[in-house]
């Protein structure tokens, strides 16, 4: 099942065209698409049962991000052992860093970016979990039941900002405007034959700089959801940035940033792409 945010509006997406929910439901589920994580079990029983009509076509460019206003907001820092050894790090021994990436940063999955001005702006492919049910104390056994589903993501950092002293800045470096795109659309659990082995590229102009598989997170989705709920509890919409392989612009010598009309291309396996081009 894919759960898309269409011009606002909560839609399904079935083989390539957009139903509205609101109005295949007869108003039974509200039209706004954060609000559906509230009442997740009930609408995916209904959607996986509903005589649904045909649906329309769309743009890519009107999708908006599946979790547009989430309460929570929660992004991993080194959690492919590749990636902390780029970016001068030991592979962390327990939770890896978690920062957050404000909410105004959160885009669909086709937009213009405009790039900080003096910045060194960087890309970071990652797995975007959405919670689907409220997790507190949550085991690793249990933990993919409190899922409602699965997007890709772009974790966009400016480099300059989140490296400035006396202590870094993660989470302002990485909530500039539109550093945040999600989607295309949300992806159930049920329609991957694996949803821990799933694989990630990025590309910039055509040249692939990043590919991996989330199998090899330090932390898997199970395992963070029961570190992250031993804490504070997940609520439902809430959304988790589960980190970025090996391959970003921070890492590589000479170092590599994004610049005025370049073209980023970030794909998960079973998922789909984002697609973002940059202005100065």
């Amino acid at each position: 099942m894919r759960i898309a945010n269409l011009s606002g509006r909560l839609t399904l997406i079935v083989d390539g065209r957009a139903v509205d929910v609101e109005q295949a439901s007869g108003g039974r589920f509200a039209a706004d698409p954060q609000a559906v994580y509230e009442r997740w079990e009930e609408f995916h029983t209904w959607a996986k049962t509903a005589d649904l009509p045909t649906g329309d076509g769309f743009e890519p460019a009107k999708l908006g991000s599946p979790a547009p206003a989430p309460r929570q907001t929660l992004a991993i820092g080194l959690n492919y052992r590749d990636h902390a050894s780029e970016s001068g790090f030991a592979a962390p021994e327990g939770l890896p860093p978690v920062f957050t990436k404000f909410a105004t940063s959160i885009t669909g999955p086709v937009t213009e970016v405009k790039l900080p001005e003096g910045g060194h702006t960087d890309w970071e492919v990652e797995l975007v979990v959405v919670i689907g049910r409220r997790a507190e104390a949550v085991s690793e056994t249990d933990a993919w039941r409190h899922v409602a589903g699965l997007a890709v993501g772009q974790d966009i950092s400016e480099r300059v900002v989140q490296l400035a002293g006396p202590a870094p800045q993660f989470s302002l470096g990485k909530s500039f405007p539109g550093f945040a795109p999600i989607g295309p659309w949300l992806v159930t659990t049920d329609e991957f034959d694996n949803p821990d082995d799933l694989e990630l590229r990025c590309a910039i102009n055509g040249e692939e700089v990043q590919k991996g598989r989330t199998r090899d997170l330090i932390f898997s989705v199970p395992a963070l959801i029961a570190g992250l709920s031993a804490v504070l509890p997940l609520l439902p919409g809430d959304v988790i940035f589960t980190g970025t392989p090996a391959g970003v612009g921070l890492g590589r010598n000479p170092q590599r940033w994004l610049a005025a009309g370049d073209e980023l291309v970030s794909t998960i396996e079973g998922i789909g792409e984002l697609r973002q081009t940059f202005v100065a």
